[in-house]
């Protein structure tokens, strides 16, 4: 018997604004859709983590922005966040470990609470400039969405989250994921939050019934 098909995957990072953005258009405009995603984390690892995934015969393969990028992004966001009626206040990563977030996702996700985590960590990161670094920060988020909040705060202590996060961390090895977001819909491959339409186009002409409306009412 063939094995079945992979679900479409939408890596995301909390690091992102464009990812942010992507979470914030598919939750506003196609909420049916965002439980047939597998949400796979993405974040640059910590010297820890990065031994581990080499370890088990991996790499991230992430190249760090440019000065001029980095200005660039700036605006952009704003622009593309003011025309989704969303006001976004940019964080200042001192010394970022993103192994905070990303790891305690991890144990929302265990606990049936994954999405409503990535939902609180956007708003506080983007909205609400929180250090969503600290780990007293990130316990005070997982208790809002019903997570752990001790099991969040520690999730880099824990050798099983740890372990799980390298097993992430190879799926962006294998799926040569080098930015965010990024959706895979089983051969096809879209980056970037202007993709995400395409991505659900890709996904709803092969598996959905012909009937269904495209995907005009996404915001671009």
């Amino acid at each position: 018997m063939a094995p079945a098909p992979r679900r479409p995957r939408m890596y995301f990072s909390f690091r992102s604004p464009y990812s942010w953005l992507a979470f914030h258009d598919l939750t506003t405009h196609r909420p049916h859709v965002v439980d047939a995603l597998e949400w796979r984390p993405f974040w640059e690892p910590d010297a820890h983590s990065e031994r581990l995934l080499a370890e088990a015969g991996g790499r991230f393969p992430y190249t760090p922005m440019s000065r001029e990028k980095h200005l660039y992004m700036l605006g952009d966001v704003r622009r593309l966040a003011t025309r989704r009626g969303l006001t976004v206040t940019w964080p200042q990563d001192v010394e970022p470990w993103w192994e905070a977030s990303h790891l305690a996702y991890v144990v929302a996700a265990a606990e049936g609470r994954g999405l409503a985590f990535i939902d609180r960590v956007y708003r506080a990161r983007w909205q609400e400039n929180l250090d969503i670094c600290d780990r007293a920060t990130i316990g005070r988020l997982a208790a809002d969405v019903g997570v752990d909040p001790a099991a969040a705060a520690n999730a880099s202590d824990d050798d099983h989250v740890r372990a799980e996060g390298v097993r992430a961390l190879l799926d962006i090895h294998r799926d040569d994921v080098f930015g965010v977001p990024f959706f895979i819909h089983r051969r096809q491959k879209f980056w970037g939050v202007d993709r995400l339409a395409d991505f659900l186009e890709a996904r709803r002409s092969a598996d959905e019934p012909s009937g269904e409306q495209g995907v005009g009412a996404l915001v671009g």
